[in-house]
């Protein structure tokens, strides 16, 4: 596996992603990507100024996974969107080493900090149903992952919760947002 540059005039990988991302999200995030064209046309962005897009493929060039970077705050900050990884090639590292990768770009460019935001729209964590307008420090030092959410995945490539906007998604379908340094 190695990791490139996606290409704004690679067709067939193109495509590949876009499948790939309304396939993976269907399940736990069917509104993200509900169709080819919308996914096709996140891919078509992911090209833009202060955009990064990179991919993971297999010796024979097939797309493994998709990482996407955006710059903010004048390049000081990069939100990581999206990420998707294959059905069969999950649990591999390849999600970890797009993150790492990603990273490896984000400090090449002069940024700072790496954060992403995941939603939680099917009661997934413990942060679902929950007032969290009192206590919010409370409910994000006890959260639970009760569905396998992806937070803790990020939490394992070294991302903390920074913070949650509640109800971002309709009541008690917060977003949470996980961030980390990419300084050395």
């Amino acid at each position: 596996m190695k990791i490139i540059d996606l290409c704004a005039d690679d067709e067939k990988a193109i495509i590949q992603v876009a499948k790939l991302l309304v396939e993976s999200f269907k399940q736990n995030w069917p509104d993200a990507w509900p169709s080819l064209d919308s996914a096709l046309q996140e891919v078509k962005e992911s090209f833009g100024a202060g955009r990064i897009s990179r991919v993971a493929v297999n010796e024979t060039g097939d797309i493994l996974g998709w990482i996407g970077g955006i710059s903010q705050y004048n390049g000081n900050v990069w939100e990581l969107h999206p990420i998707v990884v294959r059905e069969d090639s999950r649990r591999q590292g390849i999600g970890k080493a797009l993150i790492f990768d990603l990273e490896a770009q984000v400090r090449e460019r002069g940024g700072l900090t790496l954060w992403v935001g995941t939603d939680d729209e099917n009661n997934m964590t413990t942060l679902a149903g929950a007032n969290l307008y009192a206590n919010l420090w409370e409910h994000v030092n006890n959260i639970k992952n009760l569905h396998g959410h992806p937070y803790e995945f990020y939490q394992k490539c070294g991302f903390t919760i920074v913070g949650v906007m509640p109800d971002a998604n309709g009541i008690g379908k917060p977003d949470i947002y996980l961030a980390k340094s990419v300084k050395f």
